[in-house]
């Protein structure tokens, strides 16, 4: 397991420049690009997804609000909570302020990538609409650019694992039942291993029924959950509200520590936020545009702009809030990382019971991540091969649970981070290169409103 750790951290230290220049810089120039398009229409994504633009007839398989839901139930989970905690854990407080920084340029990056989803979306095998990054770069690119849409589609066999999830849920059950103590009889290892193949049975039951069961599952799921853990940490903050303005204080204060400790210094602080705001909100990943791609809806403008919500709700707001209730707690100053410092947190400043709570939430939130991330790696895997082997991904998946339950925090997590940068490369590129078509197709786009609100 060392090695296997040892080798991953030499591939990330090749990839984090190329992936830092083309998200952040890439991402700059989109912003500017669009001239701040889909921040000044945040408003009319509200309206698309409470269904006023929805057309019966359009081509797809799940409502707007399902594709956000779906592409949000993967993205809002323990990457929002216990990855907000690695982030400080590994570059303090200030970490914070680039995840808010990457998130808000991961918004227009969404505009422009979920845009292109459905603007050059291709069938599968079996004659499936589809939508994503290997289409719009062979649709888009053309097929002498298929070797980029081969390479992103590899490296998602990996990224869109559910490893991260699994061992951060296994860890918070160990953590708040502790059943090594409770329960005699069993070791830690063997607790793990269990828990993993539960985990993996009850995952199972829902992704072998496709997207339109996962879409189901994860509509139900999802907005339920964000709004208990949401109500979990107003009521600490407002608890601790002598605390809160001195949290945000510290995270803009410490974003600017040139003379941090990190390992390379600032940048290596900034690269850090860069990376686990990518671990929150997926935003330059490629990965929204496969769900998006299959919305009922013909108007790319239209489900780019759905499509941006995504990093405001999952980055902006659910994990500034987990950022401040574990800084306002003190658990930042603990030895601790991942979920087990936000659970510290939320058993501090929740009357001792938080940590149930958050169990709560986080199995809620653990079992719609796995879900729909099962889902991408079908449609990496089918890409490849046909729509029938595709399929076959569902039982990797689920073996790769039960490994990632009793693997180290630190294996999983580079290995998840050395994937979503090899993505990260690809997707970028295309999306860039693209780009003059999406603003083209906006033009357009808001013309027809204009001219529709006049009649």
């Amino acid at each position: 397991m060392n090695q296997l750790n040892d080798f991953l951290v030499k591939a990330i230290s090749g990839t984090e420049w190329p992936m830092f220049i083309l998200l952040i810089g890439g991402g700059l120039f989109l912003v500017l690009y669009s001239k701040f398009l889909p921040y000044r229409f945040f408003g009319h994504a509200i309206a698309v997804i409470r269904g006023k633009y929805d057309d019966k007839n359009a081509k797809g398989d799940v409502s707007s609000l399902q594709a956000l839901s779906a592409a949000v139930a993967a993205t809002v989970g323990l990457g929002n909570i216990s990855g907000v905690a690695i982030a400080i854990h590994d570059g303090g407080p200030g970490v914070v302020f680039w995840i808010w920084m990457t998130a808000l340029i991961g918004m227009c990056i969404k505009f422009y990538s979920c845009s292109l989803s459905i603007m050059f979306r291709g069938e599968d095998s079996e004659g499936k609409l589809q939508g994503g990054p290997m289409f719009y770069i062979t649709k888009g690119l053309g097929e002498k650019y298929r070797p980029l849409a081969i390479f992103f589609a590899i490296a998602g066999l990996f990224g869109f694992l559910g490893v991260f999830t699994a061992n951060q849920f296994t860890e918070t059950f160990m953590s708040v039942i502790n059943p090594s103590e409770s329960l005699i009889g069993m070791s830690d290892f063997n607790w793990k291993l269990t828990i993993g193949f539960i985990l993996a049975i009850v995952t199972s039951f829902v992704i072998f029924g496709g997207l339109a069961k996962i879409a189901k599952v994860a509509t139900a799921i999802v907005p339920i959950m964000v709004m208990v853990y949401l109500l979990a940490v107003i009521i600490v903050m407002a608890m601790n509200f002598s605390q809160v303005l001195p949290s945000l204080k510290l995270i803009v204060s410490e974003a600017w520590n040139f003379n941090t400790v990190i390992t390379g210094g600032f940048w290596g602080l900034v690269i850090i936020g860069v990376r686990r705001a990518m671990f929150s909100n997926e935003a330059g990943l490629g990965s929204a545009p496969m769900y998006h791609g299959q919305s009922k809806n013909d108007e790319p403008i239209r489900e780019g702009l759905v499509a941006m919500l995504g990093p405001f709700i999952d980055t902006i707001l659910v994990c500034t809030f987990t950022a401040v209730v574990i800084i306002l707690s003190g658990a930042y100053l603990e030895e601790s990382s991942g979920i087990v410092m936000t659970l510290s947190a939320f058993e501090k400043t929740l009357f001792g019971f938080g940590d149930d709570l958050l169990m709560l939430i986080v199995t809620a939130f653990a079992l719609s991540t796995l879900f729909t991330y099962s889902y991408y790696g079908v449609k990496c895997l089918s890409f490849l091969t046909n729509a029938k082997i595709g399929r076959f991904y569902n039982w990797y998946f689920v073996i790769m649970i039960v490994f990632a339950a009793v693997a180290s925090l630190e294996v999983v997590k580079n290995l998840i981070d050395l994937s979503y940068a090899l993505m990260v490369i690809p997707n970028m590129i295309a999306v860039l290169l693209l780009a003059p078509k999406v603003n083209k197709a906006a033009k357009v786009y808001f013309q027809k409103l204009r001219d529709e609100k006049k009649a």
